[in-house]
């Protein structure tokens, strides 16, 4: 055998045991995150975020960007102030949930300018024919905010993250329709969540729910649609600071309360890094 051959195949031998100990490697990894939501989930989570934090630059500046791999911790609860809704927005938990997420974010902002910029859905509420007739809480809040003696209701995700879009530019993600589990990512990495649950943080019954007409089509609520900000989970339960009572860091147990955002919709919101 030439002295040119011998070195090929000694090459080969040396390459084919480089991969048998990269797929070692790889997969001791896979078992070693094998508790984590999905690594590749989470790559691919903070890769985004990278490129929506980098994207504004422009060519000739330099970026230092890396892809963050976020372990999934079994526990976590981050120390955030809770503010009460109370009294000035008794159905202001969504605006007053907002507050508390800028303000985790390093903003001051209150309750009270956000009840007056967030848009507002101006469909009165009317009865005909045993229908219901009113506004749809996924284009602006419906009805009044401030006086329970009037109509009022509430305000989905997509209002309050255009609103937040205008504090936080760029920085602000949507996360509706993800899974509960993919929460624990953003809360893992130290940031709290915007969420729509109920007063009752479990599954509500099908009996608690009416279906109203609105101008951009059915919309099917509870009155007992609630927002709060979740600050962490362990094993067995969900902590939040909940503004219908002030109180930080409540509890819930994580599964009737994974089954509430569920059934509200998967509403979710952050920021970004």
């Amino acid at each position: 055998m030439s002295i040119f051959l011998k070195k090929a195949v000694t090459l080969f031998h040396s390459i084919l045991f480089l991969i048998v100990i990269l797929m070692v490697i790889v997969a001791t990894f896979m078992v070693d995150n094998s508790k984590t939501l999905n690594v590749a989930k989470a790559m691919g989570t903070f890769n985004n975020w990278v490129h929506m934090a980098t994207s504004g630059k422009t060519e000739n500046s330099e970026t230092h960007s890396k892809i963050m791999v976020i372990k999934i911790k079994d526990q976590v609860l981050l120390d955030l102030p809770s503010t009460s809704q109370y009294p000035q927005l008794p159905r202001g938990c969504e605006v007053t949930s907002l507050s508390m997420l800028l303000n985790a974010a390093g903003l001051k902002i209150n309750k009270l300018e956000l009840a007056e910029k967030v848009k507002k859905e101006k469909t009165p509420m009317t009865f005909s024919n045993g229908q219901i007739y009113y506004g749809n809480p996924n284009d602006g809040f419906v009805g009044s905010m401030q006086k329970k003696n009037q109509p009022g209701f509430g305000v989905y995700h997509k209002p309050i993250a255009e609103l937040a879009e205008k504090y936080l530019p760029g920085k602000i993600k949507d996360i509706t329709g993800s899974d509960f589990q993919d929460l624990k990512i953003y809360l893992s990495a130290g940031n709290p969540i915007w969420v729509i649950t109920n007063t009752s943080y479990q599954r509500l019954p099908e009996n608690q729910f009416q279906t109203w007409n609105t101008p951009n089509g059915s919309v099917k609520v509870t009155f007992k649609e609630h927002s709060v900000l979740l600050t962490g989970y362990d094993l067995s339960n969900v902590y939040f600071n909940d503004p219908l009572t002030g109180e930080k860091n409540k509890k819930a147990p994580i599964k009737d309360f994974e089954a509430s955002w569920v059934q509200m919709g998967r509403q979710a919101i952050t920021y970004l890094p």
